[in-house]
């Protein structure tokens, strides 16, 4: 652009009323949102070469199409783009993106993540669970050093599935996450085992129930075999450390003891009182999606102490 065009260019925007202004600057914000997701996807076919059907790595450049690159496999003959193969393919409203990862940084509801990027609420919702695709199993994978380890519980929600709900049980439908119909913990109640070592990273296994086997079942390969597994003195997670061959020490809370030399529990408990605080703002979340929803903290989570910035839930979602 010119000097010349530029100067008609800011005489033209002088001109402009303060709804035309706040059109433009909202066109402008998409498409600079646009850009940063655009080469987000691009950035993955550098990182990640290769034909998403047979792996083979030698693969041509094949045209554009829908502000993409496209490619093609010598070895299969299947064309394809960046997002091709990962929860994201296929997903309009590119431009949009950044917002949405915005948005779920931010722990936004459904209805004001609607609300903020301008399309209906059954558009977020879908959009939220196809960014928690790869979230929900990315967690570490192999813990080592002392890797705390406790239960949590969540109430059983069957938000969204009414027909289930009626044919499952003969209670009333909960308003706003609501209690359960005892004190305590009961089979309305579904534990969650979370493993938290003293890096900071953490892994969480929704359970079926809280018995030796079960806790035995999620944790084949997530302790190290130097691992040492501190716990409260759970007799179902010493028997489980004891079937594994993994060094274990309790901290028996239940006494009041909250330490005992090097051996406590606080990262872990801290853990579940961080992820109960945030889930609270969706007043009561589906059972059916607590995974989900474990990701999505897990990831927050990590991020937080990283300062990442929202495009970096993006990232997560297409495979970065």
């Amino acid at each position: 652009m010119t000097k010349n065009e530029l100067e008609r260019l800011r005489a033209m925007l002088a001109r402009l009323t303060a709804g035309q202004r706040l059109e433009l600057l909202r066109e402008l914000a998409g498409a600079r949102s646009l850009d940063e997701a655009s080469a987000l996807v691009e950035r993955r076919s550098t990182e990640h070469p290769g034909c998403p059907r047979c792996r083979a790595e030698h693969v041509v450049k094949n045209g554009r199409a829908s502000g993409l690159q496209r490619y093609k496999c010598r070895g299969c003959g299947a064309t394809f783009n960046s997002l091709s193969g990962t929860a994201l393919a296929r997903l309009r409203h590119r431009d949009k993106w950044v917002g949405q990862a915005e948005a779920m940084t931010d722990g936004l509801s459904v209805r004001k993540a609607a609300a903020r990027l301008g399309v209906h609420r059954t558009t977020a919702f879908r959009w939220r669970h196809r960014w928690l695709v790869v979230a929900r199993e990315t967690k570490a994978r192999q813990m080592a050093g002392v890797v705390e380890a406790d239960e949590t519980y969540h109430l059983q929600s069957y938000k969204g599935q009414k027909a289930l709900l009626a044919a499952r049980t003969t209670r009333e439908p909960r308003r706003r996450g609501g209690v359960g119909a005892t004190r305590g913990i009961s089979a309305e109640h579904t534990p969650i085992l979370a493993l938290v070592n003293r890096h900071g990273e953490a892994t969480d296994h929704v359970l079926r129930s809280t018995s030796a086997a079960d806790i035995k079942a999620a944790l084949p390969g997530v302790l190290a075999e130097d691992a040492v597994l501190c716990t409260d003195g759970s007799s179902a997670l010493r028997r489980a450390a004891l079937d594994l061959g993994v060094a274990h020490e309790a901290v028996p809370t239940s006494t009041g003891t909250r330490t005992r030399g090097p051996w406590h529990i606080q990262n872990v408990n801290a853990y579940h009182s961080r992820f109960k605080g945030w889930v609270r703002r969706f007043n009561g979340i589906s059972s059916r999606y607590l995974t989900n929803y474990l990701g999505w903290f897990r990831a927050l989570d990590r991020h937080s102490r990283a300062k990442a910035p929202p495009a970096a839930l993006l990232a997560l979602a297409i495979g970065l």
